[in-house]
């Protein structure tokens, strides 16, 4: 049976001194009708959100997650969210989760009404997608030029690359365009020939003893789930590195994964018909690690 929860929520200053935020949290019938037809982020995808995974009911990577929410909103000119009050928001969308499974918390931040006064934010949690399959068996994934050469997100701030925003058209359009060829997924690549990220998910290369992911200068969206396992993998005695990865190497790895917050870490089998070993042992140890409860 599945089930489903939202919240909604009016967004505090960054300086409100309350300690307590539940009280204006209104929860709704999340399949009801629940946005006004002027909002912005159905009009216009002008907002911002994140995706948190679920496991047997705890919220995982909390603060990085809210984080990367406020630094989305700083690059698309949004209120700084109040960190404490989304907290507060999350833990009791986690409350509303089965003790056992897996699920995913969305936080949505988006301008709010056309020429209305305040931005609009909710909160939801749903269960999620059974996973297990791609995270055992592996994904064919595909290479998409993202149309951008490797410096335009410096030259270009306005396209706000590295943001998490509601315009998603473009990232679904390509996993669309993935299945077309025979793939599961994608991995964006820009047009001189460097490796970004897959549409929904960060990747990690191993070769020997040492994981790589392209570096976030790019205008890639760090991901929460990358930056977990590479704190687990420095831990347990491995060298992790961001670096620039020409596209033409990405068929040279020892293994690779693309890994995102509900989907884990997914083994790439292919990359562009291109068999890739596959390293199960190591693959269930790191979805080991990822379903463990982290703060």
């Amino acid at each position: 049976m599945t089930w489903r929860f939202a919240i909604v929520l009016e967004p505090a200053a960054p300086d409100d001194s309350r300690t307590d935020f539940t009280a204006g949290f209104r929860e709704i019938d999340p399949s009801a009708p629940a946005l006004s037809v002027g909002e912005l982020s159905t009009q216009r995808g002008d907002g911002i959100f994140e995706s948190i995974g679920v496991v047997d009911g705890h919220a995982q990577e909390v603060q990085a997650h809210l984080e990367r929410l406020a630094h989305s909103a700083r690059l698309c000119d949004l209120p700084i969210p109040h960190l404490e009050q989304w907290r507060q928001a999350v833990a009791v969308a986690a409350s509303h989760c089965p003790p056992v499974g897996e699920g995913v918390i969305k936080l949505i931040l988006s301008r709010g009404v056309e020429h209305g006064p305040a931005p609009t934010a909710w909160v939801t949690a749903a269960q999620a997608p059974d996973n297990t399959r791609v995270r055992e068996d592996g994904i064919r994934v595909v290479t998409l030029d993202r149309g951008y050469s490797l410096d335009t997100p410096g030259r270009a701030p306005w396209l706000l690359l590295g943001a998490k925003t509601l315009s998603y058209a473009v990232n679904m359009a390509a996993i669309r365009e993935a299945k077309r060829r025979g793939a599961d997924d994608a991995i964006f690549v820009t047009s001189d020939g460097f490796v970004l990220e897959a549409p929904t998910a960060s990747l990690v290369l191993r070769s020997g003893d040492r994981f790589v992911t392209p570096s976030p200068n790019a205008g890639i969206l760090h991901g929460t789930t990358q930056l977990s396992l590479f704190d687990h993998l420095a831990d347990i005695g491995h060298e992790t590195a961001y670096e620039t990865i020409p596209a033409a190497t990405l068929a040279q790895a020892d293994a690779a994964w693309l890994l995102s917050s509900v989907r884990l870490a997914a083994p790439i089998t292919a990359i562009d018909g291109v068999e890739l070993p596959v390293d199960r042992e190591l693959t269930a140890s790191i979805n080991a690690y990822l379903l463990s409860p982290r703060d």
